[in-house]
């Protein structure tokens, strides 16, 4: 803590003078993932609890969020933002051409992205390449490359259901979304051979680009949406957080991948082919001047929070070994610089 002394006194005078103000506002702001959003909101609770300021948290997705947080250094613009991906190098770049140019990287936990329906739906397991069959804008038949002809699970594969295909998934602004598209969608069409065999931005536009002829349906940032139409509909499924589905086990129920389900044991060990790390990103000009924001980020790597006990674990987070969680509470207490460009 003491190397933020300095630094906080600098940041000081930056947070006020851009701002305009006397003193910065007392309340932490937090932007970001919908996935990552649950956990947040537990550490504000327990937080808050312990007689701080009740931080602002706002769900915007990962792509949202980076550009919240990318957009200076200030009162006016957020502390942390939650992602399901890491940075990615146009973000950091914009990050640093708005003066964003000292942030710290926290890896939190990991996450299996789940694909999930009604427990009173049929049990079903997919193959990435039948996922990518049914969600993909355009898909091999017949070794042509033509537009998704696919409306029912039974043409896909005469086992399947003779229901139509109706998927809620997050939109292209979040990191759910990313995840999705480069775990599934660019796994899924490697089983094709004229698809496979296209190269560069030909092979991405087809691989990347989901459907928008009905049965894919955007459902917006909010996870809990999606959660409430499958509850609603035996035959929609939907694509969320893994923490969604652990939450809502007595309604839904796991899509099992390739022949895996997605729980605490098969994410953490990798065996789930679509898990994914969750991150939070600290803005450290912030440190020392946004009244709680160490505490907060202290908390947050606390084993009472995301230890294989804490209250994170509990509400769905795969904790990381013992040396990576040393690992993660060293770089908050540290505040070591993330670089992109070496990262």
């Amino acid at each position: 803590m003491n190397k933020f002394v300095a630094v906080a006194a600098v940041s000081a005078l930056a947070i006020t003078a851009s701002a305009g103000v006397a003193a910065a506002r007392d309340q932490i702001r937090i932007v970001g993932s919908s996935t990552v959003f649950p956990y947040t909101q537990a550490v504000v609770e327990e937080f808050t609890n312990m007689g701080n300021a009740a931080p602002v948290l706002e769900s915007t997705g990962t792509g949202g969020g980076m550009r919240i947080f990318c957009g200076g250094v200030g009162v006016d613009h957020p502390d942390i933002t939650g992602a399901s991906r890491p940075m990615t190098q146009g973000e950091y770049e914009n990050c640093v051409a708005n003066g964003v140019d000292n942030v710290t990287e926290v890896l939190v936990g990991y996450d299996g992205l789940s694909i999930a329906h009604s427990v009173s739906g049929p049990d079903l397991d997919l193959t990435e390449a039948q996922i990518f069959q049914a969600l993909a804008a355009q898909v091999e038949v017949d070794g042509e490359i033509v537009p998704n002809p696919y409306q029912n699970w039974s043409e896909i594969d005469p086992s399947f259901p003779d229901s139509p295909i109706v998927v809620f998934g997050p939109p292209p602004t979040s990191g759910t979304r990313d995840a999705f598209v480069e775990l599934v969608m660019h796994d899924g069409c490697k089983a094709f051979p004229a698809i496979d065999a296209l190269e560069g931005d030909a092979r991405r536009d087809v691989c990347d680009r989901m459907r928008t002829d009905g049965p894919f349906i955007e459902a917006g940032e909010n996870d809990n949406l999606i959660v409430q139409r499958l509850q609603a509909d035996s035959n929609a499924l939907g694509i969320f957080g893994y923490s969604f589905l652990y939450e809502n086990q007595d309604t839904l129920k796991a899509v099992a991948v390739n022949g895996i389900e997605p729980n605490e044991q098969t994410i953490g060990e990798g065996t789930y082919p679509v898990a994914r790390p969750l991150f939070f990103y600290i803005k450290n000009a912030h440190r020392g001047v946004i009244p709680g924001l160490q505490e907060f980020a202290e908390e947050y790597v606390s084993e009472n929070s995301f230890g294989p006990n804490g209250y994170l674990h509990e509400r769905g987070l795969i904790t990381l070994s013992d040396a990576d969680r040393e690992t993660t509470r060293a770089t908050v207490a540290e505040g070591r610089h993330f670089d992109r460009h070496t990262n």
